[in-house]
């Protein structure tokens, strides 16, 4: 009988999960929701005798921030829809658990051959093929099974239990961890996927093009974000029943909200004019891709156009000093105001306070913009991996992309010396945004926890 009341109020509980408007998060409705759920999650915990905390387990590794990014908002999502009932443990499962190198060197070999991108444009398609493919599978199942085996059996949050549910929000992170889940269910009898009982879905966090290592057909769901993955998914294998299709998971500052800033007070804020149209240009966390003759070009372009300001431009140079120490010395024209900043937290403020952006094709980046309705001038892109974002947003109608500063300073003059074509391109900027997407995302895996801990009770 307690068995069928707690299925009963988890079914009560999924339920009530649509009362939440995602698309206009609305601080009210959340409140109202959250107190409806608490009363029914009260209730399904009794019925289950226990304290009902879910946990899951996140599989990531920083081979460049978006996977962690991903990993830390859907943790902030959980913990704004259902606050202290589902606890996430954010594992970099190659960094703390590699047997050696070069697996337990991930991160900073990615960083090197995304510096030469030559390097990661061979590593990258050579892994797309049948061969590497299977040598990447039989290379981790027979160097990496053990020690990942410690991982996800480890106990996850404050319960002395491995975690619930597993995600996966990087692309080496399906083949052996479902093997791995297998084993495990089964007690070392099976790796085949019939034995695994533990849930296991996979969050893309790619946009335009994905790694085929992505999608394995023996997930419960595989996330995607756009329809040019959806596709990829599908010619995978993957089932049209397991894919859903929300967005890309992005950062709690870019969450829709009605309690959002102002552009005038954020410019304010920020120390930015009120007036003037604002260009801020990007080179991510690590500063990569040659913003300082992007700067240059793009700062004299905009301020040979007057004698007193006319732009202003924002450089965030992220941990690359000597790029923000270069920038810092240079002597722009009178006609634009410039402001250098190195790496910043609040990068949804200084998005939110632009009009325009140029940045290298990260996936993230992208998605964030254009939330922010940001035109994209882009400027590089990793081979491969980040090579389908261009096509992403020059076929959206928001952007484009030049590698050369003197083409990016001359289109950038265009959109922002034109206050139509500049609407037109934020407009379609926000119809390609998808702001509701972690949430969307985290209701669908806490349903499929909830129902993965009220099995566990019967």
């Amino acid at each position: 009988m307690k068995s069928l009341s707690f299925r009963l109020a988890v079914i009560l509980v999924a339920t009530v999960s649509g009362f939440v408007n995602v698309v206009s998060f609305n601080p009210a409705s959340l409140q109202s929701y959250k107190r409806q759920h608490a009363s029914l999650w009260q209730r399904a915990a009794a019925a289950s005798g226990d304290d009902s905390v879910c946990t899951i387990q996140i599989l990531m590794s920083d081979t460049g921030g978006g996977h962690r990014a991903s990993a830390n908002a859907l943790r902030d999502a959980f913990e704004v829809l259902h606050p202290g009932k589902i606890q996430c443990d954010i594992v970099d499962i190659f960094t703390d658990y590699g047997p050696f190198w070069p697996f337990n060197d991930y991160p900073r070999m990615y960083k090197i051959m995304a510096e030469y991108s030559f390097l990661w444009d061979g590593f990258y398609r050579f892994g797309e093929t049948a061969f590497g493919l299977a040598l990447n599978e039989f290379l981790m199942e027979l160097f990496c099974f053990d020690s990942f085996k410690k991982c996800l059996a480890r106990p996850s949050g404050t319960s002395n239990k491995r975690a619930d549910m597993v995600v996966s929000v990087h692309p080496l992170c399906q083949d052996i961890p479902l093997k791995i889940l297998s084993d495990l269910d089964s007690s070392g009898a099976s790796r085949e996927p019939e034995a695994r009982t533990t849930p296991f879905v996979t969050v893309v966090t790619d946009l335009g093009g994905a790694h085929p290592t992505w999608f394995n057909k023996n997930v419960d769901n595989c996330f995607v974000p756009s329809d040019a993955l959806n596709q990829l998914a599908r010619n995978r294998g993957i089932q049209t029943s397991q894919i859903v299709q929300h967005g890309l998971p992005i950062r709690k500052g870019f969450w829709s909200s009605s309690e959002k800033k102002t552009k005038s007070a954020l410019r304010e804020e920020l120390q930015l004019d009120q007036n003037l149209p604002i260009v801020l240009v990007v080179g991510g966390g690590d500063g990569m891709g040659g913003i300082v003759d992007i700067a240059k070009s793009l700062g004299d372009k905009l301020g040979s156009s007057s004698a007193t300001p006319a732009y202003q431009m924002v450089v965030v140079c992220g941990n690359n000093q000597r790029a923000k120490e270069a920038l810092e010395n240079e002597n722009f024209p009178s006609g634009v105001k410039v402001m250098v900043q190195g790496f910043v937290n609040n990068m949804d403020e200084w998005m939110q306070a632009s009009d325009a952006l140029v940045t290298k094709a990260g996936p993230g980046t992208i998605a964030e913009a254009s939330i922010c309705g940001l035109p994209c001038m882009l400027f590089s892109f990793l081979p491969g991996q980040e090579e389908g974002n261009v096509p992403y947003v020059e076929e959206s109608g928001f952007g484009t992309f030049s590698s050369d500063p003197n083409v990016i300073a001359s289109k950038v003059g265009e959109w922002l010396a034109s206050p139509n074509a500049l609407q037109s391109l934020q407009r379609a900027a926000k119809e390609a945004s998808r702001p509701s997407a972690t949430l969307d995302i985290a209701k669908d895996l806490a349903s499929m926890v909830f129902a993965a801990k009220e099995k566990q009770q019967q």
